[in-house]
C-alpha cells in the first residue's frame, strides 16, 4: 500500500517551470527617450574626443585612442540605443526603430555643428592639429581661414555619414536582436527554417 501511495505522489508533482535568464544590470532595458539619450551623449564624448590632436598620446594610444573616438562618434551610440530600448517580445522592426536612426543622426548633427562652431572641427584621426573654432576661423587670415563652402562642404560629408552608418547600425543591431539568418525556404509544402 505504501508502494502505491508513492507512485500516486510522484504523478501529482508540480509542473517544471523555466529558470529565468538573469541579465547584468548594465543592460536592463529601458525608455525609447533614455535609449536616444544615452546614444547622444555616447557620440558626444566621442566627439570632443576627436577634437585632441593624435600626437598628444604616447606611443600605441596614438592609434587606439584616435579609433575609439571614431567608434564612439559613427557606431558607438546607435548600437548601445538599439540594445538598450526596451521592446514588445514580437516586435522586430516596428516604425520607431526604423526612425530611430535617422534620428539620432539629426540630433547628433546638431551636435556636431554646435561644437565645430564653438571648439573646432575633428582632427583627423591619421594626424593633424586642432586650429580652433569654426566661428573663429571665418574672420581669422592666412592659413586658418575657413571658408563658408569648406565648412559647409565638411558638415554634408558628416551629415551624410551620420546617416548612413546610424540608420545601418540600428537596423542591423535590431535584427542581430531576433535572429539576423532566420528565414523560412522553400515556398512549398515542406518548409525548412533555418
Amino acid at each position: 500500500m505504501v508502494v502505491g501511495a508513492v507512485a500516486a505522489t510522484d504523478t501529482s508533482s508540480p509542473t517544471q517551470q523555466r529558470p529565468q535568464k538573469k541579465e547584468s544590470r548594465l543592460f536592463f532595458k529601458t525608455s525609447y527617450r533614455r535609449g536616444i539619450i544615452e546614444a547622444v551623449v555616447i557620440y558626444t564624448l566621442g566627439r570632443l574626443g576627436a577634437l585632441i590632436s593624435p600626437q598628444v598620446f604616447p606611443d600605441w594610444l596614438f592609434v587606439l585612442l584616435p579609433l575609439l573616438f571614431l567608434f564612439l562618434q559613427y557606431l558607438g551610440g546607435p548600437i548601445w540605443a538599439t540594445y538598450r530600448i526596451q521592446s514588445t517580445r514580437r516586435e522586430r522592426m516596428s516604425r520607431r526603430f526604423w526612425l530611430l536612426g535617422p534620428l539620432l543622426a539629426g540630433l547628433c548633427f546638431l551636435i556636431d555643428l554646435v561644437i565645430s562652431l564653438t571648439l573646432g572641427l575633428a582632427v583627423n584621426a591619421l594626424g593633424g592639429v586642432q586650429q580652433g573654432p569654426a566661428l573663429w576661423r571665418f574672420f581669422a587670415s592666412g592659413e586658418a581661414h575657413l571658408s563658408l563652402s569648406e565648412f559647409g562642404l565638411y558638415e554634408l560629408r558628416t551629415a551624410v555619414a551620420l546617416l548612413a552608418l546610424y540608420t545601418v547600425a540600428v537596423v542591423c543591431s535590431r535584427l542581430a536582436q531576433g535572429g539576423f539568418l532566420r528565414f523560412t525556404m522553400p515556398a512549398g509544402g515542406r518548409r525548412v527554417t533555418l
